[in-house]
Parts: C-alpha cells; structure tokens; sequence
C-alpha cells in the first residue's frame, strides 16, 4: 500500500469514528444515566397506575380523553396515559435532557475536552440534539407500551372502535398507537430545540432545564388564553394533543403535517440560534 493511500485511510477513520460512533457514545452516556432510567421508569409508572386505578375502582368515565373506554379495551390505557403525561411528565423529561446538553458538559468540565478532540461545535450540537430526538421518542413511546402492556394484564384486548366509528383488528390498532406516540414525539422536538439553545446560554444545567420547561407550561398557559389566540397557532405545545385524526378511518393526515411544520421551524430557528451562541462562546471548562 502507498503512503498516500495509508494517508488515506488514517484521515478517513476518525471521521467515521467520530460520525455514527459518537453519536452511539452519546446515546450510550444518556441512557446509562440513572436520571434517564428513572425519568423513564416515572414515565412507565403514568400508565400503570392509571390501569390500575381503573381496575380497583372501575371508573366513573370522568376525566381525560379515552378514559371511559378502558375498561372494555385495554389498549386505550397508552392513549390516556399519553393525553395524562403531554401537559407535564413529558415536556418536563425532555427539558431535563435538552437543557443539559450543552450545559451539563460545561458544569462538569468535559466541554473543553469535547471541543479539543477532533468533534467539532456544529458536530457536538447536532449529536446532542439528535440524542434529544431519540430521548423523545423513547419517552413517549414508554408511555405508550407500558400502557398497551398493563392494559392486557388487566383489560380485555380486541378490536378498536375509531373516532369515526369504523371499527378496526388489534394489529391495526396497536400500528395507530405507534403512530400516535410517533406524532407525540415529533411534537416535542421544538421544545428539545429551545432547551438546546438555552443551554447554549448558560453552565448551569440546573437553570436551563427549569428554564427549559417553564417554557412548556408558558405555551400551554398562553394557548388556552383567548387574549392570546392570535399566538396560538405559533406555539410549540399547538398541535400536542390534536392526534385524534389519527383514530379516524381515513386517516388525516393534516394535523400530522402541521405539528411537523412547525416542529420543524422550531428546530430551524432554534438550531440556527444555538449555533451562533455556540460558535462564538468561550469554553472555559
């Protein structure tokens, strides 16, 4: 072999090293975290204790959407847990991963080193943002299995009837609770863009996650304000609970495009704005 090919490949290895083998560090590093495990197992407590409130008290059909039908499938448990953890549980674990991207490596001095080695800054911050979109998915999609699982320990399981009232098989119906949790997650990903940057701002962990979610709980509060409905389709929690056309025989898909659209503007600017903060930032730890 030439030397210029033994160039070569020595240049082209870390590159691939530092591609998809970072990325998979760094999913590594986040899903070992004892803070994850248990932010996840909280996660798979929502719909446990809902299946098991329904079970012991039989339920009066008061409360959130798809309450009322678990009794006789339990397959609806994931939608309600997921309806139950939206508002809070799950924005409150993703500001948590989000918000500590950027801002946890520099409070624990390992930014610098990050930035040494050969990674870098657009690099480091499409990987921590790629980790948050894997977290969020993997967030609600614990809410979701967890629920289909304690709803056949404790429910009959069998045909669904839709929103629309056609009535579909199991199978059918557990393919609409994947897409379900799929479009709660992507619902999420603007918000994991806006902790990004926050912790762009700051080596705080702390402070960007709090940060992080009293962003979410703002945008609910200002999307239930009639003062403010001008805003409203302009916020990141818009389209959060609007999946129930994915319950209907058709399906529509509009409310899926529009919660992408704008997940996807969000990530655009807020991914825009964490680069320029962090392109010019002093890393001194």
């Amino acid at each position: 072999m030439s030397s210029s090919e033994t160039t070569a490949v020595t240049v082209r290895s870390p590159r691939h090293a530092l591609g998809w083998g970072f990325f998979l560090s760094e999913l590594g590093v986040l899903f070992r975290r004892r803070r994850t495990q248990a932010m996840l197992g909280a996660l798979a407590a929502v719909p446990i204790l809902i299946a098991v409130a329904i079970r012991v008290t039989g339920g009066d059909g008061r409360g959130p959407a798809f309450l009322d039908r678990i009794s006789q499938n339990g397959l609806f448990v994931g939608m309600t847990a997921l309806v139950v953890s939206i508002p809070l549980f799950l924005p409150l674990t993703v500001g948590v991963v989000a918000g500590d991207s950027i801002a946890g490596e520099a409070s624990t001095g390992t930014l610098r080193y990050l930035l040494v080695s050969p990674v870098g800054r657009i690099r480091l911050l499409v990987v921590k943002f790629a980790s948050a979109v894997v977290f969020c998915l993997a967030a609600t999609l614990t809410v979701s299995l967890a629920g289909i699982l304690a709803g056949a320990v404790l429910f009959p399981i069998g045909p669904v009837t839709l929103l629309s009232g056609d009535t579909v098989d199991v199978g059918e119906a557990l393919l609409r609770a994947l897409l379900i949790s799929v479009y709660v997650a992507l619902g999420l990903l603007g918000l994991a863009a806006i902790g990004l940057f926050i912790s762009t701002l700051t080596d705080a962990p702390v402070g960007a996650m709090a940060a992080t979610v009293v962003v979410a709980i703002l945008s609910q509060v200002l999307g239930q304000l009639s003062q403010t409905e001008l805003l409203h389709p302009f916020l990141p929690s818009y389209h959060w609970l609007d999946f129930a056309d994915l319950l209907r025989q058709p399906i529509d898909w509009s409310s899926f495009a529009g919660n992408a659209w704008l997940q996807l503007a969000y990530v655009a600017i807020f991914g825009a704005l964490s680069y320029a903060r962090f392109a010019t930032k002093d890393v001194l730890s």
